[in-house]
């Protein structure tokens, strides 16, 4: 049966003895497994104001989701304690940014816009030499990008793009196409993936929060600094029954008898979040199979566990000793 943007295979409930929805977290359990999307300033390193947030929040380890340059402002999300397992998985996730581009040249708005328009899609490009990748060339896709105010040569922009693109040559790239030159001005990330620039919070809005905690006992401003790690999983989601979960938390596949609910558009061979019903990221996931497949197929694995979130222990252990651990 297909409700909005899911199949659901099985209709049932979820024990409220075991787990707990991520919202209704205490804050040591939101510190062990939260995100804070912090308001990078021009200047320091995402590796330094990871440290910082780490320090601030007194987390025994933090990490971010894709790098800014120190000249770039704009969303930065960092993982806290646990939540930096699925870290990785969130730097594939899709980004946004608004930057002023400079012409050296003047150009018309109508062939500026044309010449966006010619990169929008599937371009390739070369890092620029000073990278942290490999300088060959390679894919990467532009989903929108068009721009949003003129002012003689300096062009404001908006970009949305596969992870990993680097803008400052997507400028560059642009000037040549025009046959004008040009370079990147200025920089903002406005989004990662499912963070967006309004979720985001100062260093200074994260310490205040964490003394009015520590202080007053006052929570509030917390939770509005430090997020559940849920909300920043862009992954597709198949939720899973409550007599799966512990089975996978031990590394197993996930069977299909073990599935509740599926998001469409699940394809074969990406990752997705496996969910409990209560909403809490059990694993991330290699998927075997698409929706609709792991809809009607009734044996068999949908997917592989990639990456166990969730805590050993947390729902019960259902399956016995002598069978083979399949979700």
């Amino acid at each position: 049966m297909k409700e909005g943007g899911t199949i659901v295979k099985v209709d049932e409930g979820t024990d409220p003895k075991h787990g707990k929805k991520p919202e209704e977290r205490s804050i040591d359990e939101l510190l062990r497994l939260g995100v804070t999307v912090i308001d990078k300033p021009c200047g320091p390193s995402s590796h330094e104001v990871t440290a910082w947030a780490r320090k601030i929040v007194g987390a025994e380890k933090a990490g971010h989701s894709g790098t800014l340059d120190p000249h770039v402002s704009g969303v930065l999300p960092v993982g806290l304690n646990s939540a930096t397992k699925a870290m990785g998985f969130l730097l594939k996730s899709k980004k946004e940014y608004v930057g002023i581009m400079q012409l050296h040249r003047n150009v018309k708005e109508g062939d500026v816009k044309r010449a966006f328009e010619a990169f929008t899609g599937e371009i390739r490009q070369l890092p620029p030499v000073r990278s942290a990748v490999r300088r060959r060339e390679r894919k990467r896709k532009v989903y929108y990008m068009e721009p949003l105010q003129y002012k003689g040569r300096e062009v404001l922009f908006l970009v949305g793009c596969e992870a990993g693109t680097y803008i400052r040559k997507l400028c560059f790239d642009i000037g040549r196409h025009l046959g004008v030159g040009a370079n990147m001005l200025e920089l903002r990330r406005t989004r990662a993936g499912a963070l967006t620039e309004k979720m985001s919070v100062t260093l200074h809005d994260l310490s205040d929060a964490v003394w009015l905690w520590k202080e007053r006992n006052d929570e509030k401003a917390l939770r509005r600094c430090v997020l559940p790690l849920e909300a920043a999983v862009d992954l597709r989601r198949v939720w899973v029954r409550d007599s799966a979960v512990e089975s996978l938390c031990s590394g197993a596949a996930l069977a299909l008898p073990g599935i509740a609910r599926i998001e469409l558009g699940v394809m074969p061979g990406e990752s997705i979040a496996l969910m409990s019903l209560k909403g809490e990221l059990v694993c991330i996931a290699r998927s075997e199979m698409g929706s609709e497949g792991m809809a009607a197929g009734m044996k068999g694995i949908a997917a592989r566990t990639a990456r166990v979130i969730m805590e050993k222990g947390t729902y019960p252990k259902m399956w016995k000793t002598s069978e083979k651990k399949e979700g």
